[in-house]
């Protein structure tokens, strides 16, 4: 009987070398300008208990939690009740007391809580690692990913709303993302909006809904609004939002609806404070939407909220994030303010990849291949390429003497840049042949010619 060929699960990846270097490369830059904004690494485990997980990210975020069967005999201590009745929800509190972590953002207000003692406030956070959500696989969206953090806790100043601009402005700059907009919004004026509205104790259905305009259109999102029993007034409200395309108009009107709206005045004037910001940001490439309809679906975000849209490729967001003034709270810690952003890199790897805007260091491994004539001749070049790798060459000796058209083979399979040929005359001259496998010029050169040639 044939073996079943081996599989991995639906929504997660292998990478490639090549893939890996490119993956890297994104990870390296994102890195560089946390570091440069003073944000300081952490990691957290991939598991958490689930109590820390649910509850903080809305209903259709707490189902798309991976949840993990307790260890041993999980059904010995199961809740027979609700596994008689099939009742899933009862019976996985029964079975499972872990998850793996769905984003890094409840982690890490965990992470505060435990550690408060041994931090400083404000503390700047940055991590990248891996989160998973029980999602539908589809283009862009994996059940395993990696997310990229950066998030100031301990601070309410609105400073640092503005610096998380600039800060998302320089990655995408230097990453070559130049056409993209960064939307905007504030969850005190969606609750200022479900206030005046009347429907203040249904502010979850009608951010969930409105936040979908993107995707089902104006008509989905009232089809929605009709189906969730939302009043008239409040369908024809939002029908009269949507027609306002104008960013003046739309803060206009909702001067005039927030006059009695204490929350919805606060977020207007935060808001302004973000969008005068931006413009004294002296941001590179960013372009900054008002984005009335904009709610992001993670309840705990309290005021700013972010999402990135690539201009130039259909993929949906490629970051995110906001302030959330109040998640450490369920975890004891009282009156900590924070707020953060997250990098999608697989997005990001995605709109690079269609855009065919990695640069050339990000598609090479192998930079420099020594070619094997013969055991005296590979000797000479181990001590070669002790030098060339101590110079930040990232460069290989063919392991065998094979024949020139298989060690040729094996450099252009790696998409190596540079091939060095050492063979009797070379070593007597004390030089290298040094072919460049792009031009395929070659050229006799000195050792430390070839590690400025190599390194460009």
């Amino acid at each position: 009987m044939a073996a079943n060929k081996p599989s991995i699960p639906k929504g997660t990846r292998d990478f490639l070398p090549s893939e890996m270097i490119r993956r890297d490369f994104i990870f390296d830059t994102i890195r560089k300008h946390f570091k440069r904004f003073a944000f300081m690494p952490i990691e957290t485990p991939s598991m958490e208990k689930l109590s820390t997980l649910t509850g903080k990210y809305g209903e259709e975020g707490d189902r798309l939690i991976f949840k993990i069967l307790n260890s041993g005999d999980y059904l010995r201590k199961a809740n027979k009740d609700a596994l008689a009745e099939g009742n899933s929800t009862k019976l996985t509190s029964s079975i499972s007391e872990k998850a793996l972590r769905y984003d890094l953002t409840v982690p890490f207000a965990r992470f505060v809580v435990q550690h408060q003692n041994e931090i400083q406030f404000p503390f700047k956070r940055y991590q990248i690692q891996p989160v998973w959500r029980a999602d539908r696989p589809q283009h862009g969206r994996y059940r395993e990913f990696y997310q990229c953090d950066a998030d100031v806790v301990g601070s309410d100043s609105l400073r640092y709303d503005v610096e998380l601009l600039s800060l998302i402005d320089e990655v995408m700059s230097d990453l070559s993302l130049v056409d993209y907009t960064i939307k905007i919004n504030n969850r005190k004026i969606l609750a200022g909006l479900a206030e005046v509205m009347g429907i203040a104790d249904q502010l979850t259905d009608y951010t969930v809904a409105i936040d979908k305009l993107d995707k089902v259109g104006e008509d989905g999102v009232i089809k929605e609004l009709e189906g969730r029993n939302m009043p008239s007034s409040v369908i024809s409200k939002t029908k009269k939002l949507f027609q306002l395309g104008d960013e003046e108009q739309t803060l206009a009107l909702l001067d005039d609806w927030f006059s009695d709206s204490s929350i919805g005045k606060k977020g207007l004037e935060e808001i302004r404070y973000l969008l005068n910001g931006a413009k004294n940001a002296d941001l590179r490439t960013a372009k900054i939407k008002f984005d009335i309809t904009l709610a992001r679906g993670l309840n705990y975000y309290t005021g700013s909220i972010y999402e990135v849209i690539s201009n130039e490729v259909e993929i949906g967001s490629i970051c995110g994030g906001g302030r959330y003034d109040d998640l450490t709270e369920v975890f004891g810690l009282k009156g900590i303010s924070g707020i953060g952003i997250s990098f999608g890199a697989e997005r990001i790897y995605d709109v690079l990849m269609k855009l065919d805007r990695f640069p050339e260091s990000a598609k090479e491994g192998i930079q420099l291949l020594f070619i094997n004539f013969g055991n005296e001749e590979a000797k000479h070049c181990e001590s070669l390429l002790r030098e060339v790798r101590r110079a930040g060459i990232n460069a290989e000796l063919y392991p065998e003497s094979s024949k020139m058209q298989k060690q040729m083979k094996f450099a252009n399979a790696n998409t190596v840049s540079w091939v060095a040929m050492v063979g009797e005359n070379e070593m007597k001259n004390k030089t290298i042949r040094l072919k460049n496998m792009i031009s395929g010029e070659q050229e006799d050169v000195s050792i430390e010619t070839l590690i400025i040639k190599v390194k460009g």
